[in-house]
């Protein structure tokens, strides 16, 4: 990836620019997510994790709402 400094550009705005693009093509997440190997089957205890947090956290939400 490379971001090409425009005429009258600060360094600023191009540094912005340039962070802009790199969260727009995702690839620091990428980079973190395979920084270390999950397998398959512990990816998948962690998603139901997460659904499992996630769910608990609207019924309290949804709890809070009717008292």
């Amino acid at each position: 990836m490379s971001v090409e400094l425009k005429p009258g550009e600060s360094q600023e705005a191009l540094l912005k620019r340039f962070r802009k693009e790199v969260i727009k093509d995702r690839i620091l997440s990428t980079y973190r997510k395979k920084r270390w190997f999950i397998s398959k089957s512990e990816s998948r205890r962690l998603a139901k994790q997460r659904a499992a947090r996630k769910a608990r956290r609207k019924m309290l939400a949804r709890a809070r709402r009717n008292r």
